[in-house]
């Protein structure tokens, strides 16, 4: 079960990235990017958790906490809109 979180948050990473660079379909000021980004690096959290592997702990956990206040950010702007 672990296998398939770490699996399911790695894809969640990817997909924001490759969207981003390749199809230009989302980037770092979308909703949806910064989203996909918070649980894909949840997800990985978790998994290097269960596996102490407190390296991959410490950089998912500053991804999650800048596409957080990124995210917080974005949606601020748009209620001052």
């Amino acid at each position: 079960m672990n296998l398939i979180i770490g699996i399911i948050g790695m894809v969640f990473i990817l997909v924001a990235f490759i969207l981003d660079e390749f199809y230009k379909k989302w980037n770092q000021d979308t909703i949806q990017y910064n989203v996909f980004n918070i649980i894909g690096s949840g997800l990985l959290i978790w998994y290097a958790y269960v596996f102490a592997v407190w390296a991959f702990v410490a950089l998912n956990v500053v991804w999650f906490c800048v596409a957080w206040f990124k995210l917080v950010r974005i949606i601020k702007s748009k209620k001052d809109l």
